[in-house]
């Protein structure tokens, strides 16, 4: 289990004193808000920032830190990370997971076969679809509902479920 979840990637800054803009990859990006720190993954460390101020523009989220004051600090962090500790995120609800948790899971069907390992989460609007890597070199896409996975033990790295009739054969 990775203890950093990224929350947002700077995409480029915004104005001439220290801003920058971040696309979320968080689901509520109003999330923001709360925070407190992040950490800016520069990719050959790490720096905890401390956020000053959060404005909203578009599906960009504002962010100012503490002690950055001008364009020339903040010109380098371009398509960085920032990440947040397993303590600062969201609580979540029975039957939800953190999409990096998911990734690696080894996939069994309800018998028991190894089915695959899941390889990426797309996220629709009504559910989410797991993107399961077969042995063969084919991709399974399996509806993140209750009729598909059965279970989740993210502890012991399995994912049991239900393919429905049909899924094989896309």
């Amino acid at each position: 289990m990775e203890n950093m979840l990224r929350v947002g990637v700077i995409t480029s800054t915004h104005g001439v004193r220290g801003e920058v803009k971040v696309f979320p990859t968080t689901d509520d990006a109003k999330r923001f808000k709360k925070l407190k720190t992040v950490i800016l993954d520069t990719g050959k460390g790490q720096t905890t920032l401390e956020i000053e101020q959060v404005k909203f523009f578009k599906n960009m989220v504002i962010l100012k830190f503490k002690g950055y004051d001008n364009i020339n600090d903040v010109e380098t962090w371009r398509q960085k990370d920032l990440l947040i500790t397993r303590e600062q995120a969201v609580t979540l609800q029975p039957d939800e997971y953190f999409i990096t948790d998911l990734i690696g899971l080894l996939v069994k069907d309800d018998t028991g076969a190894e089915v695959g390992t899941v390889k990426d989460v797309l996220e629709t609007g009504a559910n989410d679809v797991y993107v399961v890597a077969l042995p063969n070199g084919k991709e399974l896409l399996l509806p993140a509902i209750k009729d598909c996975i059965l279970n989740v033990d993210i502890e012991a790295g399995e994912m049991t479920v239900h393919i429905l009739d049909g899924l094989m054969d896309l």
